[in-house]
């Protein structure tokens, strides 16, 4: 023992073993970094390599630990190795078994199909469906499909099948570098294409009895509760009830976004657990008056067994989406520490309920969902769990007063703590977070869970008998209050902080460290903060993308002082609101012809953009009229950068980047940092995942031969 490597070892145990710490929660960590690691690692290749060094710490930890050397850090590299190898294992397995490939082109058919689900969103006007039906060559697909609200038929239920015309679209990619995935989210949910029903659409076969099941309750239920209560309060009180959030105002959920009470909306943890805290505390105090049952049987086991039954009954009448299923899971095992006189609010418990979610659905994991759920549990354990909080909330003998200010203080810094460890993930995702969203929870979390909810649950009740209208009323004013504090809350100056796409490694830090401080213990804990500060450094350090171009290159944005310049006047609020929001703008976009910088005709837009003293040009295709080669190729030769969104011939020479459709199938959408001359594409994190695979070009191979015929022939022609 006596060599450096020895040496190190011997340490490593040593301070393992001083540190106490819980190894639950860092075998679920490491499970969550091998899921992790196959999303972000190429190919097969780099996840059998990752498998095999995975393995190969685990053996050499139990070669250690049979050899009894150096004992906590032999089973932690056996635990750990494991773990991850198993996590890269699970989420290759599950995309085998439920990934889905799209469609190879966009395609205009007629199709029979069997309703699996329907989503009502009025506030869209339309119905979404998602049909079970037969490729073109007989193979089992499904999609989805959005019908218009006026096509809706009370017989489109799940189990009918229904006959229409579709433009079916494969499943989009993020439109630019860092954008929404949703090819990853379809690849995941098993769905082929996406599309809208074109002309009429007929039910030729009603559902089944008995096929509606919970989803015809919830959508009755969501309709009762709008009949009762109209407007913004009654949307919002039809996704408390029933889940169904498609009636919400989109001004509504942009404000409640901003002023971060968005989580409000959507049914998840503080939703079933008011709702089973509500049926424990009933249940134990009503069956405390039957003397009998109390001196025969443990009320808290009961208790604690009704109101898991309350929570699941309420998930699957919700919907049972993958976070009200966490959000239970967690809640169920609360119960049951409870009843068993346990902590119920422990790391180990946490891990349990990520454990459970990462076996059902590990996919899970790229997603905002599950992240900010347990990030913000996290925080709320980490932080009630540390010394100077208990001893803050310890029992004492004080004023009647002092109590609720105690608990209004714990619940504002619970609050800041939540904010700043959800706002790494939000801008992320989002790239833009609300900045007074701990303010807003402080009065917006209790008005749900204690005024809003129960009385929503007491109308309901009187409805049975005719008398729930004065409190409908109540719900309406409570809900009523909630907007016009989400509304207040986001028009603040300041109030949204924008943020360009941090990066991976940038994320990863802010992760890493927020883990470390939550989960180790002692002074080593501040060890986290190093990751954070490099992460938060990154961060301010990376700059706004000048350039963004859209995968099919039609959708072209610049930014330039703060303004958002678009090719198009396009009439997709998706494109533009996803360009602003790469470009961290929130202002509307800019017409590119009304910039001084630029010059535009009805076929290409030349524009002069200025970085670190140096002038950009730039050739933009606007239309597709004939061109002459000559003409283009010496318009090329004059520019820096062109983009256009149709195949251009090799003559096309600008100085520094041609992102013509032929490139831009290989590559995806792009971000272009003009100063540095550099270039990021949706392609570096995609690799070989099955969901990118059916987007890139080889699905024009698969193209029908009119289609390639024409597009031959206009590349040819310029």
């Amino acid at each position: 023992m006596s060599s450096p490597l020895a040496r190190g070892a011997a340490a490593a145990d040593a301070s393992l073993g001083r540190a106490g710490l819980e190894r639950g929660p860092w075998v679920v960590v490491a499970a969550i970094a091998g899921v992790a690691l196959w999303f972000v690692l190429p190919g097969p290749l780099a996840w059998t390599l990752a498998t095999g060094a995975a393995l190969i710490v685990a053996l050499v930890g139990a070669i250690l630990l049979w050899r009894d050397r150096v004992p906590d850090l032999a089973l932690a590299m056996l635990a750990l190795g494991l773990a991850l190898a198993f996590g890269i294992g699970l989420i290759a397995a599950r995309s085998a078994v439920v990934g889905a490939p799209a469609i190879d082109y966009p395609q205009m058919r007629t199709i029979d199909g069997r309703i699996l689900e329907r989503e009502d969103q009025p506030a869209r006007d339309r119905i979404r469906l998602v049909l079970a039906a037969r490729d073109e060559e007989g193979e089992a697909i499904k999609l989805r499909i959005n019908v218009p609200l006026e096509q809706a038929q009370p017989a489109m239920q799940r189990g009918a099948v229904v006959r229409l015309t579709a433009r079916l679209m494969p499943p989009a990619p993020p439109l630019v570098p860092g954008g929404y995935d949703f090819a990853r989210t379809a690849w995941f949910q098993g769905l082929a294409a996406t599309g809208s029903a074109l002309g009429e659409v007929a039910v030729i076969e009603p559902p089944p009895p008995g096929w509606g099941g919970i989803a015809q309750i919830q959508r009755a239920l969501s309709a009762h509760v709008r009949s009762h209560l109209g407007g913004s309060a009654g949307s919002i009180a039809a996704a408390f009830a029933s889940g169904d959030r498609g009636a919400i105002a989109e001004t509504d959920e942009e404000a409640m976004r901003d002023a971060g009470l968005t989580h409000l909306l959507s049914i998840s943890g503080l939703h079933v657990s008011a709702v089973i805290a509500a049926a424990y505390f009933l249940a134990i105090k009503l069956l405390a008056l039957w003397p009998w049952l109390a001196l025969r049987a443990r009320l808290p086991v009961v208790a604690a067994a009704l109101g898991a039954l309350a929570g699941v009954g309420y998930t699957l009448l919700t919907g049972a989406e993958v976070p009200t299923v966490r959000s239970c899971a967690a809640a169920v095992l609360v119960l049951i520490a409870l009843a068993l006189g346990r902590e119920p609010l422990t790391f180990r418990l946490l891990a349990v309920a990520a454990g459970f979610v990462l076996l059902l659905w590990p996919e899970s994991l790229a997603g905002p969902s599950f992240q900010m759920s347990f990030a913000a549990v996290l925080a709320i354990v980490a932080l009630h769990n540390s010394v100077p909080v208990r001893a803050f909330l310890a029992p004492r003998e004080e004023a009647w007063f002092m109590r609720p200010l105690r608990g209004g203080a714990m619940l504002l810094v619970t609050g800041f703590v939540i904010e700043i460890a959800l706002m790494p993930i939000v801008l992320f995702h989002f790239h833009r977070a609300g900045v007074y969203g701990a303010f807003a929870n402080m009065i917006g979390i209790p008005l749900v869970t204690f005024v809003s909810m129960p009385l929503i649950a007491l109308a309901l009740l009187l409805d049975l008998i005719g008398a729930g209208a004065p409190v409908w009323w109540l719900v309406g004013q409570s809900l009523d209050l909630l907007l016009g504090i989400a509304h207040l809350t986001a028009g603040q100056p300041g109030a949204v902080k924008l943020a360009p796409h941090m990066g991976g490694l940038a994320f990863f830090l802010f992760v890493a460290g927020g883990l470390w401080i939550a989960l180790w213990s002692g002074r080593g804990r501040l060890w986290g903060f190093a990751p954070a500060a490099v992460a938060l450094a990154l961060t301010l350090a990376t700059p706004r993308p000048d350039v963004l171009v859209s995968r099919d290159g039609h959708h072209v944005g610049i930014v330039e002082q703060g303004e958002l310049l678009t090719l198009r006047d396009s009439r997709s609020s998706y494109a533009s609101d996803t360009l602003a929001e790469l470009g961290a703008l929130d202002g509307p976009p800019v017409p590119l012809a009304r910039w001084p910088g630029a010059r535009c005709s009805p076929e290409f837009c030349v524009a002069e953009v200025t970085r670190d003293d140096r002038t950009f040009h730039l050739l933009l295709a606007r239309g597709r009229e004939y061109v002459t080669e000559r003409d283009l190729a010496a318009a090329c030769a004059r520019v820096d950068i062109v983009v256009a969104d149709r195949w251009l011939p090799r003559s096309c020479r600008p100085r520094w980047l041609k992102a013509d459709r032929r490139m831009l199938e290989r590559t995806g959408g792009l971000a272009i940092t003009l100063a540095p001359r550099r270039v990021d594409t949706v392609a570096q994190g995609q690799g070989e995942h099955g969901w990118w695979r059916g987007a890139t070009a080889s699905a024009r191979a698969h193209e029908p031969k009119r289609a390639r015929r024409g597009q031959t022939g206009d590349a040819a022609a310029q």
